[in-house]
C-alpha cells in the first residue's frame, strides 16, 4: 500500500484488516492502535467492517445523506496524525483547547475533522492544491465558535 497516496480499495482494506486483527486478538501495528481506538467511537460502523465482502465496493453519495464510513475513519487519523506532529503549526493547541471545551476528544477531532473535509472540498472544487493557510483559518473560527 501506498504510505502517501492508497487507493480506495488499499483504505478499506487496511480498515478491515485492522478490525479483523483487533476482533482475533492479534499484534497490531502502531498506525493499526490507532484506527481502531477511531473505530471504537463509531459503533455504527462495525456492521460495515464486519462484512469486507460486502462493503469493500460500496458506492457513498453525499448528496442523497450517506456518510462514508471509510473516508470518515481516515479523517480521523488525518486530523490525530497532524495533532501528532503539529501541522498545519497551531492545531495541537486550537485541538487541545476544543478538548477542553468539549470534554471530549472525539467531539474535537469531530471539529477539527470538518474544517479538513471543508479544505479538500474547496481543493476538488477549484482543482487547486490544498489550501493550508485557509485550513489553519478554517480551525481557528471552529475554535472561536465553541
Amino acid at each position: 500500500m501506498s504510505l502517501y497516496n492508497p487507493s480506495r480499495d488499499q483504505v478499506r482494506q487496511f480498515f478491515f484488516d485492522a478490525w479483523a486483527k483487533f476482533k482475533q486478538k492479534l499484534t497490531l501495528t502502531e498506525l493499526e492502535k490507532i484506527a481502531i481506538e477511531v473505530m471504537q467511537m463509531h459503533p455504527e460502523y462495525h456492521v460495515v467492517l464486519d462484512a469486507p465482502e460486502h462493503y469493500m465496493n460500496q458506492q457513498y453519495f453525499p448528496e442523497m445523506g450517506e456518510t462514508n464510513p471509510f473516508l470518515h475513519l481516515s479523517l480521523h487519523l488525518s486530523v490525530i496524525e497532524q495533532i501528532s506532529i503539529n501541522q498545519p503549526i497551531g492545531i495541537t493547541q486550537i485541538y487541545d483547547d476544543l478538548c477542553k471545551q468539549h470534554h471530549d476528544k472525539h467531539m474535537a477531532q469531530h471539529d477539527l475533522l470538518d474544517c479538513l473535509a471543508e479544505t479538500i472540498w474547496q481543493a476538488q472544487r477549484n482543482n487547486a492544491p490544498l489550501d493550508s493557510a485557509n485550513y489553519l483559518n478554517l480551525l481557528k473560527q471552529k475554535n472561536r465558535k465553541t
